[in-house]
């Protein structure tokens, strides 16, 4: 199976990963899952995998296959995995989980490398973008399931880079990863959640979203050591509802920043960076009361938005028109989380 140049999938409650042509809106792979609903979508970096975060398990499935079982399987959270990333050369990655931890892997050897408690239920965790790795690799026989992978992480020495995760207690903590420890605390609304975390690709700015339907801004800035300082910049009152979702543009929309907010009141809003002025809000989901909106993700150039929903499908907005290009329709419960890769591959250096 060739590798298709962009790569669209989404998760729903009916227990199934769908991959979307995304031109065209046919799906042209599904994949079973019945552990549990999928609460969250990754694709690595090159492009090979797809990490799928359920209950409690993590799964990572190859791109470029049609099996249907997964070639890896992350096992040591103990409740709902809703945060999964990756480093940006794909070698390890993170999760978070109601299980109050935030969790770091080795990808190839499928183990838990770092474990931080959080005290809360982890909604929501990002990567800084300030990443400094040392690596010591060693030779090794291709593992089974990554065929082509012929190197084995030795070590990793962490010379500067932080996590930064929100709970359901409404706490924001940034984990230091050089020092092994959390170096700041924040908590915008004592007992409301954080269910979102964004953070600017040039690592300037991080945007928290909460249940009340506000979102607070914060200017990152570097300090005399490592530790990153938040300087308030901004408070909107977004939406209504909760905020399930919030997002900054990528690098490749600039000048232009954006940032989309999608919510539990049925619509996605846009909002100007500069000023946090509305542009424009997209509302083509349908309007019933369990409509949510899950999950968005930009595309690499900041000219589309994918959106996912309880109507069960997954849509394509132009963000100069607002309009819909395309829905995406196989689901056959709510669609809640979505993932999509339409850049260059990131190789491992």
């Amino acid at each position: 199976m060739s590798q298709p140049s962009v790569i669209l999938a989404t998760a729903s409650y009916d227990h199934t990963i769908r991959f979307w042509e995304a031109k065209s809106g046919r799906c042209y792979r599904t994949i079973q899952y019945p552990d549990s609903q999928v609460n969250r979508l990754e694709i690595t970096p090159d492009k090979r995998y797809l990490a799928a975060a359920g209950n409690p398990n993590i799964r990572l499935f190859d791109v470029n296959s049609n099996s249907p079982h997964p070639v890896s399987s992350y096992e040591s959270h103990t409740n709902n995995v809703m945060a999964v990333g990756f480093q940006c050369d794909g070698n390890w990655m993170y999760s978070g989980s109601e299980d109050g931890t935030v969790k770091i892997w080795d990808l190839r050897t499928a183990t838990c490398q770092r474990e931080y408690e959080s005290r809360a239920a982890v909604n929501t965790v990002v990567l800084h973008p300030n990443q400094v790795f040392l690596y010591t690799f060693f030779v090794t026989d291709p593992p089974t399931n990554f065929g082509a992978l012929f190197y084995k992480l030795s070590s990793l020495t962490i010379l500067q880079k932080e996590l930064i995760s929100g709970d359901q207690n409404g706490n924001i903590r940034v984990w230091d990863l050089a020092a092994n420890s959390c170096s700041c605390e924040l908590v915008p609304e004592v007992d409301t959640a954080v269910r979102s975390l964004t953070v600017m690709w040039d690592g300037s700015m991080v945007v928290a979203a909460n249940n009340h339907g506000t979102c607070y801004v914060w200017r990152l800035l570097k300090g005399t050591q490592t530790m990153t300082y938040f300087e308030p910049l901004h408070k909107l009152q977004a939406h209504n509802g909760y905020i399930l979702k919030c997002l900054l543009s990528p690098e490749f929309c600039d000048p232009n920043r954006y940032l989309a907010t999608a919510a539990s009141d049925h619509t996605v809003k846009i909002w100007n960076v500069d000023g946090f002025t509305l542009e424009k809000t997209l509302t083509g989901m349908q309007t019933f009361i369990t409509r949510w909106v899950w999950d968005c993700v930009f595309s690499v150039d900041g000219a589309y938005l994918i959106t996912a929903s309880s109507d069960t499908t997954a849509r394509l907005w132009s963000m100069s028109t607002g309009e819909t290009v395309r829905v995406y329709q196989g689901h056959h419960k709510a669609t809640i989380c979505c993932a999509l890769h339409d850049g260059a591959e990131s190789t491992p250096t």
